[in-house]
């Protein structure tokens, strides 16, 4: 086996990726401190299409230099928006028919292997504050809260990790419809 050239990975340009059909999938970052944890989600979304991410609350908006080291451009392809309260935009996204479905551990918490998509449905994914998690007031707004299990000591993965894993998971999902 030979390691695949960047040249011969066939990604979109910018533009193009502008242009493209997205995934049925927002990002909502809730009061963010970390910015590289800001980059990476901003990575991730553009490598699996992601519509939109908003920012909310304390979270960094581009262009900053900690946001570019992980973000890699992708402040360049994603859209983005910021916006102050979280609670005004989850109102918002659910008036548009958004299935809000914050990424928690909570009562009643579905656990992401167990969470079925649909095909007609948008999704806008919440992710916490590396201390305090997705603040009550939106997990209760919310329409579902989902788990990722985890069978180890700790009692959470890092944000990055958390819109990796979840990202992928309904973008497997959505795609095997």
């Amino acid at each position: 086996m030979r390691k695949l050239k960047n040249s011969e990975l066939d990604r979109l340009d910018v533009d193009e990726f502008k242009n493209a059909t997205k995934t049925p999938i927002i990002i909502v970052l809730d009061n963010i401190r970390s910015l590289n944890n800001i980059g990476s989600v901003f990575r991730t979304s553009d490598a699996f299409l992601v519509e939109k991410i908003y920012l909310c609350g304390i979270t960094a908006k581009p262009p900053h230099k900690d946001i570019h080291k992980t973000a890699l451009g992708a402040t360049d392809s994603m859209a983005w928006e910021y916006v102050e309260h979280t609670i005004d935009l989850v109102t918002k996204l659910k008036s548009d028919g958004v299935e809000i479905v914050s990424i928690e551990q909570a009562e009643n918490a579905v656990f992401l292997n167990d969470f079925i998509v649909e095909s007609n449905k948008k999704y806008a994914l919440v992710f916490g504050n590396e201390v305090k998690g997705v603040a009550q007031e939106i997990v209760s707004a919310s329409d579902v809260v989902l788990e990722i299990p985890q069978y180890g000591t700790k009692h959470s993965l890092n944000i990055s990790v958390s819109a990796g894993v979840v990202v992928w998971d309904l973008w497997s999902k959505l795609n095997a419809l």
